[in-house]
C-alpha cells in the first residue's frame, strides 16, 4: 500500500517556499491517484513546542493554513486534512516511542540543532521542542505512512523516524512501517531562499512571499529582492549564481511565460544577456512579478471563496480529523498489543 502523510505547522500563512517545497508535490500525488490513503496534518501541537506562550498564534492560523491548502487545489474528497491536537492517539504513541530514543541521539539531530540555534534555545530548551522528532515519528507511523513529501531540511526527521520504527520492530515484533522521503524534483525548490537571499524562506525571518499576499505586496517584495550587489548599472556584467530573482525564475518560469512577459525566447537567453551586461535588475524583477501574479491570481480567487465560507472549511477539518483518528487508533491498538499492555483485550 502507498500511504502518504505530510503537513505544516500553523505558525502563519503558507508561502512560496511551502508551495515549491511540498504543496506542489502533494498536488501532483493527489492528482496522480497513485496512493491508497493520503493524510495532510495541520501540526498545531508541534507548533506549540516553541509557541507555548502564544497559543492564540497557533489557533488563529489553523484555519488560515487549511484555507491555503484548499486554495492551491488540495481536494478534501481525495485527501484527509486533519488537526494534530484532535488526534490524542498521537500523544500516546509519542510517549511509548520516547523509550526508544536517547538524549544524545536527539542532540545529534541536525534539524533540531539548527532550529535550537535559530530560536535561541541554546541555554533553555523546552522538552516538548527537544522531543518533537519523536512526536513526528508518531505522526508518520500512526497512519502507517510509507511516503512523506518533505523539504530537504526534514530528512534527518525521516531518518530518526525509521530508527524508531526499526527499534520498535526489533524489540516488539514487526508492527510499524518504514517510510521514505519524497523531495521536490527541482533542486532549487528543495530549499527556496528568502527574498533577502540569506536563508531559506521562513515566516520567522520575515523574508517570505505568502500565497495570500495581494498584488501590491508581491510587487513590493519582488522589487526588494536580492540580486547581484555588484550589478549597479544596467551595462554592468551580472552574476546569475546566488541571484534570488533568477532562482525564482528557475522555479516558476517556463519558456512560454518568459516569451509572454519579456523580449527573450528562454530563461537561458535572459541569463546570458544579464551576465554579459545590458540588462537591468528592475526589468528582470518585473518579469518575475508578472509570472508570480499569473500563478497567484487563481489561488487568491479560491481563497476569497473559502474565506466567505468558513463553515465549509471547518466541516472539511472535522471529517478529515475523524478519519485520521480512526486510523491512528487502529495503529495504537497494534502498538499496545505488541508491547503487551492491552490488558483488557
Amino acid at each position: 500500500m502507498n500511504i502518504i502523510l505530510t503537513g505544516d505547522r500553523p505558525t502563519g500563512k503558507l508561502h512560496l517556499g511551502h508551495y515549491v517545497g511540498s504543496l506542489k508535490n502533494r498536488l501532483e500525488l493527489q492528482n496522480s491517484g497513485n496512493y491508497d490513503k493520503f493524510y495532510i496534518m495541520i501540526a498545531d501541537a508541534q507548533g506549540l513546542t516553541d509557541n507555548f506562550d502564544n497559543p492564540k498564534k497557533i489557533k488563529d492560523n489553523v484555519l488560515e493554513v487549511a484555507i491555503d491548502y484548499l486554495s492551491v487545489g488540495i481536494d478534501p474528497n481525495k485527501v484527509n486534512i486533519f488537526i494534530q491536537s484532535e488526534v490524542s492517539e498521537l500523544t500516546e504513541l509519542t510517549f511509548y516511542y520516547m523509550n526508544l530514543v536517547t538524549v544524545s541521539r536527539l542532540k545529534r539531530n541536525p534539524t533540531v540543532k539548527n532550529e535550537i540555534k535559530q530560536k535561541n534555545f541554546d541555554k533553555s530548551i523546552p522538552v516538548g521542542f527537544f522531543c518533537y522528532p519523536i512526536s513526528q515519528a508518531a505522526d508518520i507511523t500512526a497512519f502507517k505512512a510509507n511516503i512523506v513529501p518533505v523539504g530537504d531540511d526534514q530528512l534527518p526527521m525521516i531518518e530518526q523516524t525509521n530508527e524508531i520504527v526499526s527499534s520498535f520492530n526489533r524489540i516488539y515484533g514487526e508492527t510499524l512501517v518504514l517510510c521514505k522521503a519524497m523531495l521536490p524534483a527541482n533542486k532549487i525548490a528543495q530549499r527556496l531562499k528568502g527574498i533577502d537571499g540569506k536563508a531559506k524562506m521562513s515566516k520567522s525571518l520575515g523574508n517570505c512571499i505568502y500565497l495570500s499576499d495581494s498584488s501590491e505586496e508581491v510587487y513590493k517584495k519582488v522589487m526588494s529582492m536580492y540580486t547581484d550587489p555588484n550589478h549597479v548599472k544596467v551595462e554592468d556584467k551580472g552574476k546569475v549564481e546566488g541571484n534570488v530573482v533568477f532562482m525564482y525564475l528557475d522555479v516558476f518560469s517556463t519558456d512560454d511565460s518568459i516569451k509572454k512577459y519579456s523580449d527573450y525566447n528562454s530563461l537561458e537567453e535572459m541569463k546570458n544577456h544579464y551576465k554579459h551586461g545590458g540588462l537591468g535588475d528592475v526589468k528582470i524583477k518585473k518579469v518575475l512579478y508578472n509570472i508570480l501574479e499569473e500563478f497567484l491570481t487563481p489561488i487568491r480567487e479560491k481563497r476569497k471563496y473559502y474565506e466567505n465560507n468558513i463553515d465549509e472549511v471547518k466541516n472539511i477539518l472535522k471529517n478529515g480529523t475523524k478519519n485520521a483518528r480512526y486510523a491512528a487508533n487502529n495503529t495504537l491498538k497494534d502498538v499496545k498489543k505488541a508491547i503487551s499492555i492491552n490488558y483488557f483485550e
